[in-house]
């Protein structure tokens, strides 16, 4: 059977398998199909970012539902948090997202929520996976009046932008606040200001032009040169950046200074423990947090239940966990009491929330925790075998971890979205990061790298 879903969905190059028009013509007919377990009208909501192949993709994916019988809801773009709030609101049975998130325009994705908001539970994904690559799906065509229809909604940005705002305290708003927003020319282009106006900053906009092939263009959360020199340039009070989809949010200090998910999650949890809000005084976070916020959160007695990486994942342990607030470093941070999955927009509120609430700038909010020296590297490679079959591997980090002994450790693994190693080393020193980091790197792009 053909693996189809990663770790966040189906993605791959726009009109490259599995990324063509035929294989989501295919995805949309089996998503509906499995929606169609009681006797009414059903429905499945579309949304996207701004990628120039994300019309081809959704014209694919709504003609191949309205072929099994089942209504479609287009909502064109928006924020992935936002097209999960909208299939919850208007009672549809899935949401289907069409993005590859941080990932470059080239590339494109397949996210499919729940009628419910959460992502798609793996037997449903395993189900639409056997339905496609089996062809069984051709043979179930309802005709007549019993195909589909598809209406666009022209006020699905109004909902979002209600909804967020309403996550933020009633008793606060942003009047004399100035604030800096990269939208990585992506979903949160025209939400983000927005919202943010409306409770009363200053907003300066970047990267909120998209044209379809600028999207995560040296912007967003993963490049945020553009929005310190902006912090600076403008006297901000902060600057936050999202990534093409808008489910991640890293800020950048009024010093300029780059605030990442671990600081992000520290202070939250700090602010929502001062205010009786933080259920269980738990917190969940992944193998790839920082040290450091672990022994922040055994300085304010919080646990920190640790997940694998992707939202999916943390959100899991989350409800397992009776948690409320999780999330990565990489600027998904999930708070459950307001939504089902990562949202940019909602931890930039609840971020700022936090710097309202004592009247402190975000530099000292940011002392909760110290970083403990880390270097990530990411390797482009050409195939993904098991690491540990690669010549000399396993002794290279064995001897790394001998040395780093209780001061550090070492994490290696693939990507799941993209063809990508990550590898990461925590050291007591810059110097001992990079140089293991640097050795490790070396050996694995050697035997896979991307030639």
């Amino acid at each position: 059977m053909t693996k189809l879903f990663g770790t966040d969905g189906i993605r791959g190059i726009a009109n490259v398998a599995p990324m063509t028009v035929e294989s989501a013509l295919a995805i949309g007919r089996a998503t509906a199909y499995i929606c169609r377990r009681h006797d009414k009208r059903h429905r499945i909501v579309i949304g996207k970012d701004t990628r120039l192949s994300g019309y081809m993709i959704e014209n694919a994916l709504t003609a191949g539902i309205c072929s099994m019988g089942v209504d479609v809801l287009l909502l064109g773009p928006l924020p992935t948090p936002g097209i999960a709030f909208t299939t919850c609101s208007m009672r549809a049975d899935a949401g289907i997202v069409i993005s590859a998130s941080h990932n470059p325009y080239q590339d494109n994705g397949i996210k499919i929520f729940s009628g419910t908001g959460f992502k798609l539970s793996d037997e449903d994904e395993a189900e639409i996976e056997m339905l496609v690559s089996t062809g069984k799906i051709n043979d179930i065509r309802p005709t007549a009046a019993e195909v589909g229809r598809a209406t666009r909604i022209d006020d699905a940005i109004g909902r979002y932008i209600v909804f967020c705002k309403n996550t933020f305290p009633s008793d606060m708003d942003l009047e004399g606040m100035k604030i800096v927003l990269d939208c990585a020319n992506g979903a949160t282009y025209k939400v983000a200001p927005i919202i943010f106006q409306e409770l009363g900053a200053e907003v300066i906009a970047i990267h909120n032009k998209p044209n379809g092939r600028n999207i995560n263009d040296a912007c967003g959360s993963q490049f945020t040169d553009d929005l310190k020199a902006a912090v600076l340039e403008h006297g901000a009070d902060l600057g936050l950046a999202f990534d093409g989809d808008g489910d991640r949010l890293i800020a950048v200090d009024e010093t300029a200074t780059e605030v990442t998910g671990d600081f992000l999650l520290a202070i939250c949890a700090r602010g929502m423990q001062q205010a009786g809000e933080l259920k269980n005084d738990k917190v969940v976070i992944t193998c790839m947090s920082n040290v450091g916020l672990r022994q922040a959160f055994d300085g304010m007695g919080i646990t920190c239940p640790e997940s694998d990486v992707g939202d999916r994942n943390v959100l899991e342990l989350m409800i397992r966990e009776d948690a409320v607030l999780g999330g990565e470093q990489s600027g998904h941070i999930i708070f459950l009491d307001h939504h089902t999955t990562g949202d940019g927009i909602l931890s930039a509120l609840q971020l700022v929330a936090a710097m309202r609430r004592p009247g402190k700038p975000l530099s000292e909010l940011a002392a909760v925790m110290s970083q403990s020296p880390q270097v990530l590297i990411n390797i482009p490679v050409s195939t993904k075998p098991d690491l540990d079959s690669l010549a000399g591997y396993c002794e290279a980090v064995a001897a790394a971890e001998t040395e780093l002994g209780t001061a550090g450790r070492v994490l290696n693994r693939y990507s799941g979205t993209q063809a990508i190693c990550r590898v990461m080393v925590e050291a007591a020193t810059d110097a001992d990061a990079n140089r293991i980091a640097g050795s490790l790197a070396e050996l694995i792009r050697g035997q896979i790298g991307e030639s």
